[in-house]
């Protein structure tokens, strides 16, 4: 079986196209370098069955393949306002390049969407069934209403055409191959930690987050994808066991043993106040179970982003 992972030298993607050749899958590695990072591939490049292929996600192309994952965009808040214009071609070209590929092959699609659909949610936790609260001319639009927008490209093409797709909704996932810009918040406390600096955390810190380790995020994409039910999504993945975000910066100076402060510093606009995922409809549909607790991802987080900042 041939696997085609559209930003597969991200974050997610380096992680799940190690995965999918340790099950002995060929991998096909799509990926233009704008948030992907070719040290995150660099350790599969001898393998026979693994292949780089440099492609931008929002321009056509024609692979072959047995099965697409797309998890081509960029996902953390500064590399998506970036350049707004292009993270929305990058969902919405994006996802109706990747449904012709598919299309023209008859071949399944599972799709990477976003917690962020749910904007800042009114519901708590998130369930599948909450449509969301999101600002459109918000600048986190780009990302947020971008990834709905994909989402119904992606029901209409099963709907028009038949095509077998699969939509996960990923909340907060961290772990080795994260970059050190990412931006998001547990690398940035990890980092932040690491090198003596405050760790920044903005508004009051009160408001939650859910923080998913990697190898469990896998876990459940392998689930899904392997599932021959019928079944479409979207469905949540993650970890529920939610956290305040100051709470979690205590938590990381505590592990990493760093003599840093926390700097308390303005909420950006739109920045929803919590963000957790209900599991019920993964655990139903799929038997997805998230195993790794906080402690240990973090430790495993911390080790690799120590041997980074050593390089």
């Amino acid at each position: 079986m041939r696997a085609l992972v559209t930003g597969g030298a991200g974050f997610i993607g380096s992680n799940l196209c190690e995965r999918l050749l340790n099950l002995g899958y060929e991998v096909l590695c799509m990926d233009n370098f704008y948030t992907g990072s070719k040290n995150n591939i660099r350790e599969f490049y001898d393998n026979p069955a693994f292949e780089v292929i440099r492609h931008d996600v929002g321009e056509p192309f024609n692979i072959e393949a047995d099965f697409i994952i797309n998890l081509a965009c960029p996902a953390s808040v500064p590399h998506y306002q970036k350049d707004p214009l292009k993270t929305m071609k990058d969902n919405v070209f994006g996802i109706f390049n990747v449904m012709e590929n598919a299309r023209r092959l008859n071949v399944p699609v599972l799709h990477t969407s976003t917690s962020e659909v749910y904007g800042s949610p009114n519901i708590h936790p998130q369930p599948e069934s909450y449509n969301g609260n999101v600002n459109p001319a918000s600048v986190r639009s780009c990302y947020d209403e971008g990834k709905r927008a994909a989402e119904t490209v992606m029901f209409d093409y099963h709907r028009r055409y038949g095509t077998d797709i699969k939509v996960i909704r990923v909340f907060n996932t961290y772990g080795p191959k994260m970059l050190e810009n990412d931006g998001r918040v547990v690398s940035n406390f990890i980092v932040q930690a690491l090198k003596g600096e405050h760790l920044t955390v903005y508004g009051d810190g009160s408001q939650t987050r859910s923080f998913c380790y990697i190898s469990d995020l896998i876990d459940g994409i392998i689930l899904f994808m392997t599932d021959k039910s019928g079944f479409t999504g979207p469905v949540n993945m993650g970890n529920n066991y939610e956290f305040a975000v100051k709470d979690f910066a205590k938590l990381v100076l505590s592990l990493t043993g760093s003599k840093s402060k926390i700097k308390f510093v303005e909420l950006p606009k739109d920045d929803p106040v919590q963000r957790n995922p209900d599991l019920t409809l993964a655990k139903k549909a799929l038997g997805y179970n998230p195993k790794i607790g906080i402690e240990e991802g973090l430790k495993k987080t911390i080790a690799y982003f120590e041997g980074v900042l050593k390089k």
